[in-house]
C-alpha cells in the first residue's frame, strides 16, 4: 500500500481581512452585489456590522460571489 503523501503538511486557512470600505481603487462589478475588480482580479468585500470582510482574489466575479454568498450563510447576515 502507497504511503500518502505530505503528511505533515501544515494546512493553512483563509482569514478574512477586515477593511472599513472597498478602495477607492476598486471597481465595482456589474450584475454582482458584492464583486469588485482589484488589479485585473475579482475581490468580495462583504459587509458585516461595521466593517467590510475581503475574500481572497478570484479570476472569475463567480467564484468572489460565492465566497461572499457563503461567508454571509455561515454568520447568518440578514440581507
Amino acid at each position: 500500500m502507497k504511503t500518502l503523501r505530505q503528511q505533515n503538511r501544515v494546512i493553512i486557512s483563509y482569514v478574512p481581512r477586515v477593511e472599513p470600505a472597498p478602495p477607492d481603487h476598486a471597481s465595482k462589478v456589474d450584475g454582482y452585489r458584492d464583486v469588485w475588480r482589484l488589479r485585473g482580479k475579482y475581490v468580495a468585500f462583504v459587509l458585516m456590522g461595521e466593517h467590510f470582510r475581503r475574500s481572497p482574489t478570484f479570476t472569475t466575479p463567480d467564484a468572489a460571489q460565492r465566497w461572499a454568498t457563503q461567508m454571509r450563510q455561515e454568520d447568518e447576515i440578514e440581507e
